[in-house]
């Protein structure tokens, strides 16, 4: 499989270095968790990984043209745009997730997103990151917002083959980690 992440003992920041050094590799078809407590830099990782974040020690990877898609902690509804689920996928250019949606958000396509709950919003925000067109898919803290069975639908929608593309997550619910992903990198020193 195809290499399109490598960070090599990584410490990321914006004016100093915040995130405790961190190495890992992603190949598409992988999906990788990324744990640790409160103020690690886990995130911060991400943000270095979208050049949102400097690089102070260590090396960052990507593949040569790889588009990445990116869910933030808490997913931005686009204010002003009174969009029904099925538009704001099209908005997205993700389409293709109508495919992956679990029956509960099939049943919503046609309802506003303003109208969504939390965790319906949610949920539709990582399947739109999962089923666009990057190779790279970012996922920070996938599980806010979510009640139990929104949880077991999105370690669902991660355990489907994607041999194309290849997903790093950040949570702190090691359940979820082990139930959704390949392989954990925990950050254990801040």
């Amino acid at each position: 499989m195809r290499e399109l992440l490598r960070l090599e003992r990584l410490r990321a920041g914006y004016r100093a270095p915040l995130s405790a050094p961190v190495s890992l590799s992603l190949r598409a078809g992988e999906t990788v968790g990324l744990t640790g407590p409160n103020g690690c830099g886990k995130s911060t990782t991400l943000h270095a990984v979208l050049g949102q974040a400097q690089v102070f020690q260590g090396r960052l990877w990507r593949a040569p043209g790889s588009r990445i898609a990116y869910q933030r902690q808490q997913p931005i509804r686009p204010p002003g745009l009174p969009l029904r689920a099925r538009e704001y996928l099209r908005y997205l250019d993700a389409e293709n997730a109508l495919a992956m949606l679990p029956a509960s958000l099939q049943a919503r396509l046609d309802t506003r997103i303003d109208r969504l709950s939390g965790g319906q919003f949610q949920l539709l925000a990582v399947c739109a990151a999962l089923g666009g067109a990057a190779e790279l898919v970012l996922l920070d803290e996938p599980t806010n917002n979510l009640d139990p069975d929104g949880q077991a639908e999105l370690e669902q929608l991660l355990a489907r083959e994607h041999p194309d593309r290849g997903v790093l997550l950040v949570s702190h619910q090691r359940t979820f980690l082990e139930r959704s992903c390949e392989r954990i990198v925990e950050l254990t020193t801040c």
